[in-house]
C-alpha cells in the first residue's frame, strides 16, 4: 500500500506537469489548425491544396510517431519531449519565413517539421499513466488531456492578437509558435518519469506487432481511437475555410474553433471517472454516438449557431472515443510491449488522421460550387466510418469473455 501510495505521488507530479505543457504548449495545436488552411488558401496555387498545410503537420507527426516511441523507450520521456519542442519552434520559424517569401512549399516543410511536436504531444498521455497505479491510470490521463482547457483558450486567442500583428498576414502567429516552444520546454526539467529498464536478454519478448494488432481488444481500440480522432481532424480542418466561405469572419472561426477545443478537453475532468463507473466500452460508444450527432447538426444549415454546436458535439465525441480508446488500449499490452505497442498505435491513427485532413480540403473546395455544399460534403463523409467503429464495438462485445 505504501509503494502504491508513493507512486501516485510521483504520478500527481507528472500529471500537474503534463497538464501545464498540454496547455501552453498546445496552444500551437489550435493556432496551426486555425490559420493553416487560411494562409495555405493565399499561398497554393490551387484552392483545392489549401488544408495541405495542416495535412503535412499531421504525416510529420504520423511519420515521427514510431522513432519517438523508441527514443522514448531507450531515452526516457524527457528525451522525446524536448525533441518535440525543438521541432516546434523549427517549424513555427520555418513557417513564418515561408510567409515572408511566399513559398508555399516552404510553409509546407515548416508544418511537416511541426508534427513532430504534436506526435510527442500525443505521448503526453501514455506519460501520465507511466508512474500511476491501475487505479489513478484512467484519472491520469483525463487529468493530461483536460490541460488542453487551456489551450483552447490561449490558442484562438493568440490567433486574434498576432494573424494580423505584421505586415504579412498569419506571420506574427507563427512567431507566437517558436516562443510558446522555447518557454513550453522548461517545463519537462521537473518531469519525474523514470527511464525504461533496459530490456533483459532473458525477459519476456512481448508480442509481434503483427500478434498486438491480431489482439482483439487491441484491434479494437486502434480502430476507434483512428477513427475518433480523424473525424474529428476531417471536420475542424475544414471549419475555418467554411465559416470564412460562408460569409463569416475570422474572428468567427477562432472562436468556434475555442468552443470546439473546450468540449474536447472540458469532458477529461471526469471521462476517467465514467469509465471507470460505466466500462470503457460504453464511453466508447457514446463518443461515437455523439460524432454522428455532430455531423447532423453540421448537415441542417449553415448558420452561426450550426457550427459552434456541431463542432462542440464533434470535441464531445472525440474526448469520449479517443480517451476510452487510449484507455482500452493501456490495458491491453504488457510494460515491455509499450513502445512498440504506443508507436504502432500512433502511426496507424495519424496515418487515418492524415487521410482525414488531406480528404478534407478536396471535399470542402473541390466537390460543389460553394462553401456550403463542401461543408455537406465533409460531413456526410464521416458516416461510413463511424458505421466501422460502431460495429468494431459491437463484434468485440458480442466475443465470449473467455476468448
Amino acid at each position: 500500500m505504501r509503494g502504491k501510495r508513493t507512486d501516485d505521488q510521483r504520478a500527481w507530479r507528472n500529471v500537474r506537469v503534463l497538464v501545464l505543457a498540454q496547455a501552453l504548449l498546445g496552444a500551437q495545436m489550435a493556432m496551426m489548425f486555425v490559420v493553416g488552411g487560411l494562409a495555405g488558401q493565399t499561398l497554393a496555387s490551387n484552392v483545392c491544396f489549401a488544408t495541405l498545410p495542416i495535412s503535412l503537420i499531421v504525416l510529420g507527426s504520423m511519420v515521427a510517431a514510431t522513432p519517438l516511441s523508441s527514443i522514448m523507450q531507450k531515452w526516457g520521456r524527457k528525451a522525446g519531449f524536448f525533441i518535440g519542442t525543438g521541432a516546434g519552434a523549427l517549424g513555427g520559424a520555418i513557417g513564418a519565413y515561408g510567409l515572408l517569401l511566399s513559398s508555399f512549399p516552404v510553409f509546407l516543410l515548416g508544418s511537416f517539421i511541426s508534427g513532430i511536436y504534436m506526435s510527442a504531444q500525443a505521448f503526453y498521455r501514455f506519460a501520465a499513466a507511466d508512474t500511476a497505479s491501475d487505479a489513478f491510470r484512467p484519472k491520469a490521463i483525463s487529468y493530461v488531456m483536460a490541460g488542453g482547457l487551456a489551450s483552447a483558450v490561449i490558442g484562438p486567442q493568440l490567433v486574434k492578437l498576432t494573424s494580423q500583428a505584421m505586415v504579412i498576414p498569419f506571420m506574427g502567429t507563427y512567431v507566437a509558435i517558436v516562443a510558446l516552444n522555447i518557454l513550453g520546454a522548461l517545463l519537462f526539467f521537473f518531469l519525474d518519469i523514470p527511464k525504461p529498464t533496459p530490456p533483459d536478454a532473458n525477459g519476456p519478448k512481448g508480442r509481434s506487432r503483427m500478434e498486438l494488432l491480431k489482439t482483439p481488444r487491441i484491434a479494437v481500440a486502434v480502430i476507434c481511437a483512428t477513427v475518433s480522432y480523424a473525424l474529428m481532424n476531417l471536420v475542424m480542418t475544414s471549419t475555418p475555410l467554411a465559416v470564412v466561405g460562408c460569409g463569416f469572419t475570422e474572428g468567427n472561426a477562432a472562436d468556434i474553433v475555442t468552443g470546439h477545443v473546450l468540449a474536447m478537453f472540458a469532458p477529461s475532468f471526469f471521462t476517467g471517472h465514467l469509465i471507470a463507473r460505466f466500462g470503457v466500452e460504453k464511453i466508447v460508444a457514446l463518443g461515437l454516438l455523439i460524432l454522428a450527432g455532430a455531423g447532423f447538426v453540421a448537415l441542417q444549415g449553415v448558420a452561426l449557431e450550426n457550427f459552434f454546436i456541431a463542432l462542440i458535439l464533434l470535441g464531445l465525441g472525440w474526448n469520449f472515443g479517443f480517451i476510452g480508446a487510449t484507455t482500452m488500449l493501456a490495458a491491453a499490452h504488457e510494460p515491455h510491449e509499450r513502445g512498440r505497442m504506443q508507436g504502432l498505435n500512433d502511426l496507424l491513427v495519424f496515418g487515418g488522421v492524415t487521410l482525414a485532413s488531406l480528404s478534407s480540403g478536396g471535399l470542402m473546395n473541390c466537390s460543389g460550387g460553394d462553401a456550403q455544399t463542401g461543408w455537406m460534403s465533409v460531413n456526410l463523409a464521416m458516416a461510413p466510418f463511424l458505421v466501422l467503429a460502431g460495429g468494431a464495438l459491437i463484434w468485440l462485445a458480442l466475443r465470449p469473455k473467455e476468448a
